[in-house]
């Protein structure tokens, strides 16, 4: 299928792994040119230079989303490489705090919200003016289904996706007239290095290897994923790209679970 964006500046987040590293490979394959970031500028080239795109149709950018000031430089070095982004995904983020409600100070708090929910608030203010004078733009924010399913043991995480969601809804009712189009995607446990540092911990706490700790995740965690395995990031990233899509032109404000029915509503 043609997406209908060859051509166009894409920027994404979290860009040096996982579902951020797939959706720029899956916008690569496109035609986009994409402009990957992350915090660690050696890690995220190393990403994009895996990828075996030709250099010209891609740059990489070091940046820490929670500094105003790292996020003004990102923008420009996208205008510099490739002119103002069409298209932004935000998939940057953090497990964050972890525990039971009484056990995680504000400290806890105030870093996960600054890393899951500032970070895009930061990263949509400085790159919706560019989407705005094109009369045309793609935002696609990367939820979690703990952000309608929440667990107890990441609440500070399960709030900032659901701040996402609000967010989403609230961008596309803002900017949806002005060709201005904000969804997002919701995921469920998928293999990311996040997912990894989870499992790991809790191989080592039950003595198994990180399989048998994904297996038993699943059977008593996780029982509505029907799925027996955890997603693949390119399986989410076939969702996000077809959202940054001119296909996609008629989708505004909605959440897309790519969770394996994790979410037991309907």
């Amino acid at each position: 299928m043609d997406l209908g964006i060859e051509g166009r500046v894409a920027v994404v987040t979290g860009a040096d792994s996982g579902i951020g590293l797939a959706t720029a490979h899956e916008l690569l394959r496109e035609g986009a040119r994409v402009v990957l970031t992350d915090v660690d500028t050696d890690r995220v080239r190393a990403a994009a230079e895996s990828l075996g795109v030709p250099q010209e149709r891609w740059a990489a950018v070091g940046a820490d989303l929670a500094r105003p000031d790292d996020v003004a430089a990102l923008v420009r070095a996208t205008e510099e490489a490739f002119g103002p982004a069409g298209i932004l995904v935000h998939s940057a983020g953090i497990h964050g705090a972890q525990g039971l409600f009484h056990e995680i100070d504000d400290d806890g708090w105030l870093e996960t919200l600054q890393v899951d929910l500032l970070a895009a608030v930061r990263t949509v203010r400085a790159l919706l003016p560019g989407m705005r004078a094109a009369g045309w733009g793609r935002v696609v924010l990367v939820s979690s289904e703990d952000g309608v399913q929440p667990y107890v043991d990441e609440l500070p995480y399960s709030a900032s996706k659901a701040a996402i969601l609000n967010l989403t809804k609230g961008l596309s009712k803002t900017y949806g007239r002005e060709g201005v189009l904000v969804n997002a995607v919701s995921p469920a446990f998928v293999e990311t290095p996040m997912t990894d540092e989870m499992m790991d911990a809790r191989a080592a706490e039950l003595g198994v290897d990180r399989d048998e700790a994904v297996r038993s995740f699943l059977a008593e965690e996780r029982p509505f994923i029907e799925r027996d395995h955890r997603g693949r990031p390119e399986e989410v990233a076939a969702v996000v790209a077809l959202l940054c899509s001119s296909r996609a032109s008629y989708v505004v404000g909605s959440n897309y679970r790519v969770d394996g029915g994790s979410v037991a509503t309907i």
